[in-house]
C-alpha cells in the first residue's frame, strides 16, 4: 500500500470540512467515519509539515538564517555609579 501524500490528505480534510459545512442537520451515522478519516489525514499533514521544518532547519544550519528557538536576551542595564559626596554635577 502506498503512503498518502500531503496533497491527498489535505484533500480529505477539505472534503470533510465542506461536507460538514453543507449539512443542514448533522448526520450522526457518518460522523464517526468522517472523524476517523480526518484524524488520519491530519496526522499525515502534520508529519509532512514537521519533516519539511526539520529539513529546512538542517539546510539553513550555519547560514545565519536559522530560526531563533529562544528570544534574544535583554540588553544589560548600564552600571550606575553612586554619587560621591559633593558630586552634584549632572553631566549633560
Amino acid at each position: 500500500m502506498s503512503e498518502t501524500t500531503f496533497k491527498e490528505a489535505w484533500g480529505v480534510l477539505q472534503r470533510h470540512a465542506q461536507t460538514l459545512r453543507n449539512q443542514s442537520e448533522p448526520n450522526i451515522d457518518d460522523l464517526l467515519g468522517i472523524v476517523t478519516e480526518a484524524v488520519q489525514a491530519y496526522k499525515v499533514c502534520q508529519s509532512r509539515v514537521e519533516a519539511v521544518e526539520r529539513a529546512l532547519e538542517e539546510a539553513l544550519k550555519g547560514s545565519g538564517a536559522e530560526r531563533q528557538s529562544e528570544p534574544a536576551p535583554a540588553p544589560a542595564k548600564p552600571a550606575v555609579r553612586p554619587a560621591a559626596d559633593g558630586d552634584d554635577d549632572v553631566p549633560f
